[in-house]
């Protein structure tokens, strides 16, 4: 059965996670990294780590998983998503900058 302190936890997830498909399409349409934070969104990726990290140990206490636990998964996946669209948009970023300075 799921419990308010669940329904709010899912929602603060919801909310969250609801921004991560606009930073990824934003990632894919403007191939370029400037604007954006690695360590901010490795510190997300951290933060939702420890929550899942605590649904996980919960479960092998009480052999109960939290509805929670899939909801910590799919924010850590959109998150690492974009973690890899910014490495793939630093790599274009140089070439633009080593393209744009050999035409100098």
């Amino acid at each position: 059965m799921i419990d308010v302190t669940q329904l709010c936890e899912i929602g603060m997830l919801c909310i969250f996670g609801a921004s991560w498909p606009f930073n990824i399409a934003k990632s894919i349409r403007s191939k370029t990294a400037k604007g954006k934070s690695i360590i901010f969104e490795l510190l997300v990726v951290l933060g939702y780590c420890f929550g899942l990290f605590g649904k996980l140990w919960s479960y092998m206490h009480t052999g109960i998983l939290a509805y929670s636990t899939w909801f910590y998964i799919a924010d850590i996946t959109m998150v690492v998503i974009d973690v890899i669209l910014y490495t793939r948009n630093v790599k274009l970023d140089r070439m633009r900058d080593l393209t744009s300075n050999s035409n100098l």
